[in-house]
């Protein structure tokens, strides 16, 4: 990486989360804290349609993009009544694609919009989407025109790339491509800047705690368990450093100051073409273990896609439109400064 994007990430990462810079390591943060009950997963909501990517709002409501209508939907996380939010977004062309993930920065939220692209089948723009009110939606930055223009070393086959997740830093969007593989950071004035770029290892979700930011990687078709790996950047480490690996299919990963967990869709069809779901039921909400390992803390989860912690519970959005409710999980996430309970 230049010296130009490493001062970029710094600068970044430096103005992200100030009041979060005495969090330690994530990956070794279990200990000295009080064992709760065991997790209990219930069904919150269901009736999503293309469920990806989700995010805990301002008003502490779980909003989710559903990318076959190109709505967002706001999920409120006691009672899991539904409303809509924003509608009017790119719908998905695809098998995939369409709002694939939601953010806020202050009070105005984002949507992350894929495979939409003229080059990917469709009409519309893929990238990043401001929302302006509940029918109407403003292009920030075109990352699917960006990717044309700078293709990847990898191997590729869908010009302007499969973006996958977002994470809100100051002045705009850490991005991740899980079909070119990197990382990039799109500014709120539509400039759009490479970080990093990987090899053949399928980032997906992603989270910044602190001054240090941790991506998911399925890995390479088959997305074999031991390919399934969560890594870490920071502002003195811009080469990305393995945390923990060996789950199948990871989608994504939260810290919290109990702990870091992470999100395995779960086992990979046989002989399924690339950009395939896992099996049905084979997925898990799974934590890093301070040897590198993951430990499983709710498993037979059907297809999940998005991972979110609150301070009193885990929230997991699935491909088939479901939203579960796992209390028992963590208590007091980097937003907060309580104790730590949960499972592990």
């Amino acid at each position: 990486m230049g010296l130009k994007r490493i001062a970029l990430l710094g600068a970044i990462m430096t103005a992200a989360l100030l009041p979060s810079l005495f969090v330690s390591s994530m990956a070794s943060a279990d200990g000295g804290h009080d064992n709760g009950p065991d997790p209990v997963a219930v069904l919150l909501a269901s009736g999503l349609q293309g469920a990806s990517g989700a995010t805990i709002g301002p008003d502490g409501a779980l909003y989710v993009g559903e990318g076959t209508t190109g709505v967002i939907t706001r999920v409120d996380t006691e009672t899991g009544e539904k409303s809509t939010f924003a509608s009017g977004l790119p719908p998905a062309v695809n098998p995939i694609g369409g709002v694939i993930d939601v953010a806020f920065l202050g009070a105005t939220a984002y949507a992350l919009v894929t495979l939409v692209d003229p080059g990917a089948g469709g009409t519309s723009v893929s990238g990043i989407y401001r929302i302006d009110d509940a029918d109407s939606n403003t292009v920030v930055a075109d990352i699917g025109a960006w990717s044309i223009a700078n293709p990847p070393p990898t191997d590729f086959f869908v010009p302007s790339g499969v973006q996958f997740a977002m994470e809100p830093v100051p002045g705009g969007f850490l991005v991740t491509d899980g079909h070119h593989n990197r990382l990039v950071f799109a500014a709120l004035s539509g400039q759009v800047t490479q970080l990093t770029q990987f090899e053949n290892i399928v980032p997906t979700g992603l989270d910044l705690v602190g001054l240090k930011l941790y991506i998911a990687q399925a890995g390479p078709v088959p997305h074999n368990p031991e390919d399934g790996t969560v890594v870490s950047l920071s502002l003195w480490r811009p080469t990305p450093r393995v945390v923990a690996s060996g789950a199948p299919l990871l989608v994504d990963v939260e810290g919290s100051r109990c702990g870091l967990y992470a999100l395995a869709q779960g086992d990979y069809p046989e002989g399924a073409p690339e950009g395939s779901p896992a099996a049905p039921g084979t997925g898990a909400l799974v934590k890093v273990a301070s040897d590198g390992t993951f430990d499983v803390v709710v498993d037979g989860l059907d297809r999940p896609t998005s991972l979110d912690l609150t301070r009193d519970a885990a929230f997991v959005t699935a491909l088939d439109g479901e939203v579960w409710r796992i209390d028992g999980v963590v208590s007091g996430d980097h937003r907060w400064w309580g104790g730590c309970r949960g499972h592990g």
